[in-house]
């Protein structure tokens, strides 16, 4: 295992600079994972990582040894891609052992070490199939045995669930998340999904147009988002963000720009009518009759276990998550209670926290 550094790395095609000075610091057995919207330089950074993909500048450390120059077969990594990329005319324990075959592994510590992967896989009755005959997720776990045999310093993920079904991509989510605290290797991980990184991350570093934006545990970002664009990517439903000024007069609250007063337990010193944003959770509304909003119902959606309510609060759009069945046809007025407690205030210029 290994610690991996990056530090200030910038990665440009031609006049194009696309990673700007991006530096994360990953400790030896963590499991970090790179999320962020379609674009944002995430994969392109695991790739300089993995030696795929050269850097422009900075330096990438795994371990002691900087591997700016290093080819990815001497970077002590094992990668896993979204596409399986399995042999069809090798078997599964070929596949998975066909890297110490290159290497001119001796036979038996092959075997040997196939068949540890594969007990910790669950796919030992399935060594002598061929990936036409195996499930999406089992194509998947075969992937991931073929990096294990390699035994590397450093285990990458590049958006591995991508092509599976949500009910398995549930499971292939716990079954990694269960093999990291086995095998204990350092993880990059990357992916789009933030509830993926939510429930699978040690740390999470979210990524912006080829920026970090913010880097801490996924409940930090989720209590605490450092800006308005983490706290609208971290968190499904997203947070509401509304739109308008803080008023400090006797009672702290926050007006929106249709004039709708919100409840607001505090704001920062010398911000009475300073333009904000309003950011509050879905689960955070309750319904009540002192202190609410009359929210106008758009959409209702039941799942089972809550209540998705869509609506707006003048112009701007809302969502709110309840545990009550509620019954509200679109158009009605809902009374919905922001907990003032739980309200985050950013700048509308910078889009910063203010408290």
């Amino acid at each position: 295992m290994a610690s991996v550094d990056v530090v200030d790395v910038r990665k440009a095609y031609g006049s194009q600079e696309v990673i700007h000075g991006v530096s994360v610091d990953i400790s030896d057995g963590e499991f970090v994972i790179l999320v962020g919207p379609s674009g944002c330089g995430k994969s392109t950074l695991l790739r300089m990582i993995a030696g795929l993909e050269p850097i422009t500048s900075g330096d990438i450390r795994i371990g002691e040894r900087v591997v700016n120059d290093l080819p990815p077969k001497d970077r002590d990594i094992a990668m896993v891609f979204q596409s399986y990329a399995l042999y069809p005319h090798k078997t599964v324990a070929e596949n998975m052992g066909f890297a110490l075959k290159m290497r001119h592994a001796p036979k038996a510590e092959i075997e040997s070490r196939v068949r540890r992967a594969a007990e910790i896989l669950d796919l030992v009755p399935y060594l002598g199939r061929y990936p036409r005959q195996l499930s999406g997720g089992q194509r998947q776990r075969v992937a991931m045995g073929r990096a294990i045999v390699r035994d590397p310093a450093v285990f990458l993920f590049d958006e591995p669930l991508s092509n599976l079904d949500a009910k398995l991509r549930v499971q292939m989510r716990a079954e990694i998340k269960e093999l990291h605290q086995r095998l204990k290797t350092t993880t990059v991980y990357v992916t789009h999904d933030q509830v993926e990184a939510m429930t699978m991350a040690d740390r999470i570093v979210v990524m912006h147009d080829g920026i970090v934006e913010q880097s801490g545990s996924p409940l930090e970002l989720y209590d605490r988002p450092a800006n308005v664009f983490v706290a609208g990517f971290i968190g499904s439903p997203a947070m509401n963000l509304l739109k308008g000024k803080i008023k400090l007069n006797g009672k702290a609250s926050f007006v929106t720009d249709d004039g709708v007063d919100l409840p607001l337990s505090g704001a920062p010193k010398g911000s009475d009518g300073k333009p904000a944003i309003y950011g509050i959770r879905p689960e955070h509304f309750s319904l009540g009759a002192k202190d609410t909003i009359k929210a106008e119902v758009s959409v209702i959606e039941p799942t089972g276990s809550e209540t998705q309510v869509f609506a707006k609060v003048g112009s701007q759009k809302i969502v709110g998550v309840f545990r009550e069945r509620i019954a509200a046809r679109p158009g009605e007025a809902l009374p919905m209670v922001p907990d003032a407690k739980s309200v985050h205030l950013f700048d509308q210029e910078s889009g910063l926290r203010l408290n």
